[in-house]
């Protein structure tokens, strides 16, 4: 992808101090909060938008919980998504990623820093613990993201694929608010063959409290998420 690579390219002589200063957050969790650690992560991504020609805007913020955990879970479009949320989310949040997906250079800095998840897709056991850590994470206040869909492909776009409705048991287990993100044009960023300036949106849309999901499946939950979506994408002209 030209854009990435020109990223790559216009942040190089950045890249050694970036890189170094990730290490030294990653490596001493005591003297660095989450919200310092996760700062600096949006620094990395405004540099890697300004570099790249591309703007984020944000919709629906008021629509986040002001306090306590909540899970974000978006549709999943391509390798901008969770930094495009993360560039118009103020407040300290992590992510989950594919393990074999994980690791490339600079990602894996960022899934270091943020204290993320590598979650082994392979194993139905290491799913599971992975759910119940990142639920017991979010009880005690942290803010996750889950892409319900799992996967993307460049010619998805705007299609919506199943959501896989055994993710949102990370905040039905710690009775968290779930918050539907709807991305936009998030797929163009670097999933196309173009340097020219590309605009994307985060819509955060109303979010489903545990009062209105008791007593619901996570099959309920998960069509309720994606038709909020969809509804948002069809308004949008996206679908």
């Amino acid at each position: 992808m030209w854009r990435m690579n020109y990223t790559i390219v216009a942040n190089l002589y950045r890249l050694p101090k970036i890189l170094e200063m990730m290490h030294r957050i990653a490596d001493r969790p005591d003297l660095y909060s989450e919200q310092e650690s996760y700062d600096y992560v949006r620094y990395v991504i405004s540099l890697m938008q300004k570099t790249g020609w591309i703007k984020t805007e944000a919709f629906g913020t008021e629509n986040l919980p002001e306090e306590g955990g909540y899970v974000l879970y978006p549709n999943h479009q391509g390798k901008y998504d969770a930094y495009s949320i993360a560039a118009v989310h103020e407040k300290a949040l992590t992510v989950v990623m594919d393990r074999e997906m994980s690791y490339p250079p600079l990602v894996d800095e960022i899934i270091r820093v943020l204290r993320g998840k590598r979650l082994d897709i392979t194993s139905a056991r290491h799913a599971m613990e992975v759910i119940n850590e990142i639920a017991s994470e979010v009880s005690e206040g942290r803010r996750h993201i889950i892409f319900p869909e799992g996967a993307y492909s460049p010619e998805k776009k705007h299609q919506l694929w199943d959501f896989k409705p055994g993710c949102f048991k990370t905040a039905t287990k710690a009775k968290a608010p779930i918050v539907p993100v709807a991305l936009i044009d998030s797929y163009k960023p670097y999933n196309s063959w173009t340097i020219t300036p590309v605009k994307t949106q985060v819509h955060f849309l109303k979010p489903l409290y545990p009062e209105e999901y008791e007593g619901m499946s996570t099959f309920q939950i998960a069509a309720i998420v994606k038709e909020r979506i969809q509804e948002k994408l069809i308004e949008l002209g996206r679908a």
